[in-house]
């Protein structure tokens, strides 16, 4: 490479570093606080709505979970039938999963607060079993634990006990777990709004 192409090829690449920088910056800036304030705004909403409203919210959630199995079912329903390249098996195990979600959507539409309730339900079971399971998990790996022991029991106690609680009261679990769902998006939406403001 001759001397001329190098200095050239070096103020190219030192003009393109310099262009990156203020307006560029200032863009990102405001785009980010723009979207701390918006997401805040629409966390804090939503997390009202569930303190205030909790069967509602609730319901409009048993609502587009029952849309995406609707589009979901219809999707594996339409590949079941189109796409000649897979095999019969495959296609056979598509259209079975279609029509699993298109029955599942379905149910759920027609029966809401049933399936709204049996959702909350389900949830906190899940939730309380993944915490036994947390719980367990930390005691059998207490002799590899690195940090406090004592804090590891204490934790792993509290997490089974927790589980247990869920797991035995799933009607009660679902409504704390709501509560304390509303609670976190008020919180950290409030958070974020603070956020996007002070960077304003």
């Amino acid at each position: 490479m001759t001397p001329a192409l190098r200095l050239n090829t070096e103020t190219t690449e030192m003009k393109t570093e310099d262009d990156v920088s203020p307006a560029s910056a200032t863009q990102a800036s405001r785009s980010t606080r723009i979207a701390l304030l918006l997401g805040g705004i629409i966390a804090a909403v939503i997390g009202v709505a569930v303190l205030v409203w909790p069967m509602k919210t609730a319901v409009v959630l048993t609502v587009m979970i029952a849309v995406w199995a609707v589009i979901a079912g219809l999707t594996y329903l339409v590949i079941s039938i189109t796409a000649k390249e897979l095999g019969v098996g495959f296609r056979i195990a598509h259209a079975l999963l279609g029509l699993l979600y298109l029955v599942a959507g379905v149910v759920a539409f027609s029966e809401l607060h049933q399936s709204a309730a049996f959702l909350a339900i389900f949830v906190t079971v899940m939730v309380g079993l993944l915490w036994i399971m947390e719980g367990f998990l930390a005691l059998f790996s207490l002799s590899d634990s690195q940090g406090s022991r004592g804090l590891t029991v204490v934790l792993a106690v509290v997490s089974v006990v927790a589980g247990v609680t869920l797991v035995t009261s799933p009607l009660w679990g679902a409504l704390l777990l709501w509560w304390l769902v509303g609670i976190a998006l008020v919180v950290l939406g409030v958070i974020n709004v603070f956020r996007g403001l002070a960077g304003s």
